[in-house]
């Protein structure tokens, strides 16, 4: 009986493709870690300039909307 075992970056690989399909994960972060990893650049000082840039996306297109 012999199984394939994966590696620890195809493991990676395998969930970063699929993050975005978690049930319960914000869509938006999840595409953007996801497009961090797949650039090479996922790191912890992008991931926070990341986020920020969403929350004020969406704060833009709140006021926008209340307008």
């Amino acid at each position: 009986m012999s199984k394939d075992v994966k590696s620890g970056q195809e493991i990676l690989d395998d969930f970063f493709e699929t993050i975005e399909t978690i049930e319960g994960v914000d869509s938006k972060i999840s595409k953007m870690v996801s497009d961090l990893y797949k650039e090479g650049t996922l790191t912890e000082a992008k991931i926070k300039n990341e986020l920020q840039q969403l929350r004020i996306q969406e704060k833009n297109e709140d006021e926008a909307k209340a307008n």
